[in-house]
C-alpha cells in the first residue's frame, strides 16, 4: 500500500440525495451488431438452427439479448459501414449482390440487411432503438440523404416506395444517426483529416436536417485516445459542426499487456480521464463560438478487447475472402468482467455528459453472448455486470468521491483500489451500488454514509468473483462462473458495511 492509504485499510464515500451527477439515460446500456465474423452470421442469424424462427433469427440468442438488456444497437459499423452500400441490403434476399468488405477482408453475402435488422430489433423489444451509421468513408451526403428517405420518409417519392414494395409499409423512424465511423484512423477506407471530415460531416448533417430538423446525429470523434491527432481533431471537427451535431464519438477498449494485471484493473482511470477531456474540448469550442448549445458524448465503442492477439492473427491470415470467419472472439476471464465492470461504472460516473453508450459488440465479436454454429448459446462473464447495471442502473446517478486504500501501478501511477458509483430511483428512493475492488488479493472493506437516503437494509448482494481470476465460461462449461450472493452486507446507523471479496465486481441494492 502508498503512504496515501486511509490508515485503517477502509475504503469510504457518502452518498446524498441532495449531490448527484445526472440522470441516467436509457441509451447508456447501448450495444453494437456490425458486419464483423459471427456477429451477424451465426450469432443473431442462422437459418437451419434450431431454434431459429421463420426469419431466421436464433430465439436462444433472442432470449440472452433480452436478458442482458440492451436498448440502443447500432448498426452496420464500424469499420464496416466506410464500404457499406446500403441499397445492397435491400430487397428481395435472391437478388442481392455479394461483395468484398475491406474492412475485415471477408465476403459479405448481404443475406441480413437493414429490413432484417429493423425486424430483430422489433424481436428484441420496444426499449430497442436503432441507431445507424451512414458511409462517409467512399460515399457522401447524396447517400446519406438517399438512406434517410428509404428508411423514414412514410411514402410517395421512389426511394420511400421503394421501401413499402420491399414489404415494409410502415417507416423505420430512426432518430438517432452516426456520421460516418472512425474517420482519423488510417485504417479506414475513405481516411480523412479533421478539416476534411468536418466539412463533409457539416455539409451532411446540415442536408439530413432538412429532411428532419429533428434527427440527432453523432459526429466521429478520435477512435482512441491515444491517436497523435487526438483533442486536436475534436476541436478541429466540432469548429465546423457544433451547431448540427448533437454527440460527438468516443472509443476507447483495453486489454492486459505483458502480465501487468495492477494496470489493466485501473483501465477505468484512462477512461475517466478521456471522457474529461472530451468533455474539455467540447466545452472550449463552444465557449470560442459563444454557442449556448452542449455537446454531449456518445460512447458508441467501448469494452474489453485483445486487440494484440488479433493483430497477430490478422497478419498472418491468408487474404482469401471468407463468409462470417471466425474472428475477434475473445473468451472473457473474471478479470475481464471486473475491468469491464469498471468501465460501467465510469459511463455511470459521468451520465451528465455521456447519454449514449454501445458496449461493442453483441454476439461473438468481443461480445457478452457466445454461440456456436448449430449449436448452443451462453453468456460470458461479461454479461453479468452489464444485465444488472442495465436493470438497476436506472434513475439519478449519486456523486461518489471515494476515499480508499491506493496501489501504485506501472502505467497510471497510484490509483484507488475501490471503483464505485450509485444510482437512486427517484421514485422508490431505493439506490443501487456498483463496486469494483482492485486488489488482487486482499478483501476491501467498504462503509458509506448514506445520509438522508433513507434506506433500511440491503435487499440485494450479488458478487463476480472466483478463486481462479482467469475462469472463463466456455463451450464446454458455460456456466463455469456466474455471480453469487454476498455476505455480511448491513445497514446499521445510516451506515452500509460490507467487505468487498478480492478482484470482485460487486452489485448493492438498498431499500
Amino acid at each position: 500500500m502508498s503512504r496515501s492509504a486511509p490508515a485503517s485499510g477502509t475504503a469510504r464515500f457518502t452518498l446524498d440525495p441532495a449531490f448527484t451527477v445526472g440522470e441516467v439515460s436509457p441509451r447508456l446500456f447501448g450495444s453494437f451488431v456490425e458486419h464483423l465474423g459471427r456477429c451477424v452470421y451465426t450469432g443473431i442469424y442462422e437459418p437451419g438452427h434450431p431454434s431459429a424462427d421463420e426469419a431466421g433469427l436464433r430465439t436462444d440468442v433472442l432470449e440472452l439479448i433480452r436478458e442482458l438488456g440492451v436498448t440502443t444497437i447500432r448498426y452496420p459499423g464500424g469499420n464496416f459501414v466506410s464500404g457499406y452500400r446500403w441499397e445492397d441490403s435491400v430487397g428481395p434476399v435472391e437478388e442481392r449482390p455479394r461483395r468484398l468488405d475491406l474492412a475485415w477482408r471477408s465476403t459479405e453475402t448481404n443475406r441480413f440487411g437493414l429490413s432484417e435488422f429493423m425486424a430483430f430489433l422489433q424481436k428484441v423489444g420496444p426499449q430497442a432503438e436503432p441507431m445507424l451509421a451512414v458511409n462517409l468513408g467512399t460515399r457522401g451526403v447524396a447517400d446519406a440523404l438517399a438512406l434517410q428517405e428509404y428508411a423514414n420518409h412514410p411514402s410517395g417519392t421512389a426511394l420511400s416506395d421503394l421501401r413499402v414494395s420491399h414489404g415494409d409499409k410502415d417507416p423505420f423512424g430512426i432518430r438517432l444517426w452516426c456520421l460516418g465511423n472512425e474517420m482519423d484512423g488510417p485504417w479506414q477506407t475513405g481516411h480523412k483529416t479533421a478539416e476534411e471530415y468536418g466539412r463533409l460531416a457539416a455539409e451532411t448533417a446540415r442536408a439530413m436536417r432538412q429532411i428532419d430538423r429533428d434527427v440527432e446525429l453523432v459526429a466521429c470523434g478520435s477512435s482512441s485516445r491515444a491517436m497523435p491527432t487526438f483533442a486536436a481533431w475534436e476541436a478541429a471537427v466540432l469548429q465546423e459542426t457544433y451547431d448540427l451535431v448533437d454527440y460527438i464519438s468516443l472509443h476507447a477498449y483495453y486489454e492486459e499487456v505483458d502480465g501487468d494485471r495492477d494496470s489493466f484493473l485501473a483501465s477505468a482511470v484512462d477512461m475517466e480521464s478521456f471522457i474529461e477531456n472530451v468533455v474539455a474540448t467540447c466545452d472550449h469550442v463552444g465557449a470560442r463560438l459563444k454557442s449556448p448549445k452542449r455537446i454531449n458524448l456518445s460512447f458508441d465503442e467501448w469494452n474489453v478487447w485483445y486487440m494484440s492477439r488479433f493483430q497477430e492473427e490478422a497478419d498472418a491470415s491468408p487474404l482469401d475472402w471468407p463468409e462470417a470467419p471466425r474472428l475477434l472472439e475473445d473468451s472473457y476471464s473474471v478479470t475481464d468482467a471486473v475491468v469491464f465492470g469498471s468501465l460501467l461504472i465510469t459511463l455511470l460516473r459521468h451520465a451528465d455528459r455521456v447519454t449514449v453508450a454501445c458496449l461493442a459488440q453483441l454476439v461473438n465479436v468481443i461480445a457478452p453472448i457466445m454461440t456456436e454454429p448449430g449449436g448452443p448459446a451462453w453468456r460470458q462473464t461479461t454479461f453479468f455486470p452489464f444485465a444488472q447495471a442495465a436493470r438497476h442502473g436506472r434513475g439519478e446517478v449519486l456523486d461518489v468521491r471515494v476515499d480508499a486504500p491506493r496501489r501504485r501501478t506501472a502505467k497510471y501511477g497510484e490509483v484507488p483500489l475501490l471503483h464505485a458509483t450509485a444510482v437512486r430511483d427517484p421514485e422508490t428512493g431505493a439506490v443501487t451500488v456498483f463496486a469494483v475492488n482492485r486488489s488482487q488479493s486482499e478483501p476491501l472493506p467498504l462503509r458509506v454514509a448514506l445520509g438522508g437516503l433513507g434506506v433500511g437494509g440491503v435487499v440485494e448482494h450479488s458478487v463476480l468473483a472466483d478463486a481462479d481470476p482467469d475462469a472463463r465460461n466456455t463451450l464446454a462449461e458455460p456456466e463455469r462462473v456466474v455471480p453469487h450472493a454476498g455476505e455480511g452486507a448491513r445497514v446499521a446507523d445510516g451506515v452500509l458495511e460490507v467487505t468487498l471479496e478480492p478482484l470482485s465486481w460487486t452489485m448493492l441494492r438498498l431499500a
